[in-house]
């Protein structure tokens, strides 16, 4: 798994059960929906996250995408 898929897959799950947690425990889980989207909306422009980092020192490559 590369540093790009493992924070695509975190994401998707923290949004989902973010969405799951405000539908049976509170609405205001709906804040951590939020704030993942804005960390991968500041991503888009920045190139950096900190869930990046924490893959990468976890062992995670990065993805090639270069031609080969």
């Amino acid at each position: 798994m590369t540093v790009e898929r493992g924070l695509r897959l975190m994401a998707g799950i923290v949004v989902l059960l973010s969405i799951a947690l405000a539908h049976y425990v509170s609405i205001y889980w709906l804040w951590l929906t939020a704030f993942v989207g804005l960390n991968l909306l500041q991503s888009a422009f920045t190139n950096w996250c900190p869930a990046m980092s924490i893959f990468r020192a976890m062992g995670l490559k990065d993805a090639g995408y270069g031609c080969k």
